[in-house]
């Protein structure tokens, strides 16, 4: 799995301001508390309340949490049924946050571009108080907050909505193209699309950048040693 060496320097090289997906990019979040328990759990939840039924067969198989979160959602928006679902979902990643595996060179890269004097910021589905539990425990919060936009009870606003991006960009003062968008998932590449913010995918296998490749992302990098590299 290569990048165009040139493009991923051009790219890196013009950033002034770059959202950060989290999970993924920054760390593996659920490394070591397996997100298919997770999602185990929100059944066992839904089915204590007697509510497993608002899934269909495939969801009730699926082993991504916020399959679940968002199936609920969609039959009961903004219920006080989806806050708990959500709450739950909340309160296991920060269970996992102790465990997580950083992404290799995602510290020095993101302590570099601070230094180089790029502002960050997470764009995330993920719980903005789960990324910036784990950010806190790497002495890496300093880089990005209060710049943390994450998931809330209002699930339409996640990704590929570009709503937590604009929140960013609009927070830094950033014109879109002048920030560039790091992230694993088609989701992230679909926002970053929508916002008119350039994208530089990360992909640490070959799933993961079959799946971008599908979304038409152009740039995908490895290793993060690629854009640490093209920073030096």
């Amino acid at each position: 799995m290569t990048a165009d060496s040139e493009n991923v320097r051009r790219l890196v090289t013009r950033a002034r301001f770059v959202l950060w997906d989290f999970d993924g990019p920054i760390c593996r979040l659920f490394a070591g508390h397996p997100a298919d328990e997770v999602a185990r759990e929100m059944r066992e939840w839904l089915r204590g309340q007697g509510l497993l039924h608002l899934l269909t067969e495939e969801e009730q198989g699926a082993a991504d949490p916020h399959v679940i979160l968002r199936a609920v959602d969609e039959r009961h928006p903004g219920s006080d049924l989806v806050t708990a679902l959500e709450e739950l979902l909340t309160h296991h990643e920060l269970l996992a946050v102790p465990d997580a595996w950083p992404t290799p060179y995602a510290d020095p890269v993101i302590r570099t571009w601070t230094a180089v004097g790029a502002r960050l910021a997470v764009t995330t589905n993920n719980s903005a108080r789960t990324a910036s539990a784990y950010l806190r425990g790497r002495g890496l919060l300093d880089c990005f907050a209060p710049h943390i936009y994450g998931r809330t009870h209002e699930l339409h606003q996640l990704k590929p909505d570009p709503h937590h991006l604009n929140r960013a960009l609009g927070a830094l003062g950033a014109a879109p193209e002048d920030a560039l968008m790091i992230g694993d998932s088609p989701s992230d590449a679909q926002a970053a699309a929508q916002a008119g913010v350039p994208f530089l995918g990360y992909a640490r296998n070959d799933e993961k950048e079959k799946a971008l490749r599908a979304v038409d992302a152009a740039t995908i990098v490895g290793s993060l040693e690629q854009v640490l590299s093209g920073l030096r």
